[in-house]
């Protein structure tokens, strides 16, 4: 089938006309790893993902391992192309001949990041690749995160999605462990602001710290419990100290947080 009008008329037919829920672009992937046809590969790992299906057929699609796709214009099975062999359409107006990867909405702003192997959005100008934390995150946070070793190459402690290659927006905490945003804000909103791997405060609490200063001066602690001294870890400095116990708080004596935990009185050598 081969489109009549001009060459850059036939580039353009059908743009931003089909596709899936993930992307538009006018080509399927063949999936080499169960022959099988999808729009692309997220709706290929939703499928064989399946809760119905055994659990032994499970498996998801290496995005550089395709080697066939099929025009949604024509219908045409071809190798891996930019331009469709048959009727001369883009198959996608970004293309990626690394990661097989075809979308029409390139206000995306689409990039290729050679040392996280994949495609990213949102503009290269935007983003820098942290070597130690093995992912590209926002200029923002260059020389102002706390690097973790491979950060993102890791399942959302909340929802459990991989996150390095998650289509939804990612947080970076000030622990520099990371979670979708929208998990992150769930946290936020249940009054839960400690890191779930972690248990390092997720944000600046210096006010929250002030008011349960303010709490324990106004309450009165029981006579046996006044001069009760208990050891505590803070959560946020590592630090371990002796401190008298409160109901409300034990308050760390290094760095005044109160994100702390009882435990045990250390051994001392014998």
């Amino acid at each position: 089938m081969l489109m009549e009008g001009s060459p850059s008329d036939r580039l353009t037919f059908g743009k931003m006309g089909y596709g899936c829920k993930h992307y538009r672009r006018r080509c399927k992937i063949r999936a080499p790893c169960c022959n099988e046809v999808y729009d692309c590969r997220h709706c290929h790992n939703e499928a064989t993902q399946s809760i119905q299906r055994n659990i032994y057929d499970r498996h998801d699609l290496v995005r550089s391992d395709v080697k066939q796709v099929i025009c949604s214009v024509c219908d045409t099975e071809q190798p891996v192309a930019h331009v469709c062999v048959n009727c001369g359409v883009n198959m996608g107006e970004y293309f990626c001949d690394i990661c097989k990867f075809y979308d029409d909405d390139i206000e995306k702003r689409h990039f290729h990041c050679d040392d996280c192997g994949i495609c990213r959005i949102g503009g290269r100008e935007n983003y820098f690749h942290c070597k130690k934390c093995g992912s590209c995150y926002s200029t923002s946070l260059r020389n102002n995160h706390l690097c973790v070793e491979d950060s993102m190459r890791h399942h959302c402690p909340i929802c459990f999605e991989y996150l390095f290659d998650s289509l939804k927006d990612v947080t970076v905490m000030k622990c520099g462990h990371t979670m979708h945003s929208e998990c992150y804000h769930e946290l936020i909103k249940r009054d839960r602001f400690c890191c779930p791997i972690c248990s390092k405060s997720i944000m600046d609490m210096s006010i929250a710290w002030k008011r349960i200063d303010e709490e324990i001066e106004a309450t009165i602690v029981p006579e046996e419990y006044r001069y009760k001294k208990v050891w505590i870890l803070c959560n946020d400095c590592n630090d371990t100290t002796e401190v008298y116990f409160h109901i409300i708080g034990r308050k760390c004596s290094h760095c005044e947080s109160y994100n702390t935990r009882t435990i045990a009185p250390p051994v001392l050598p014998q």
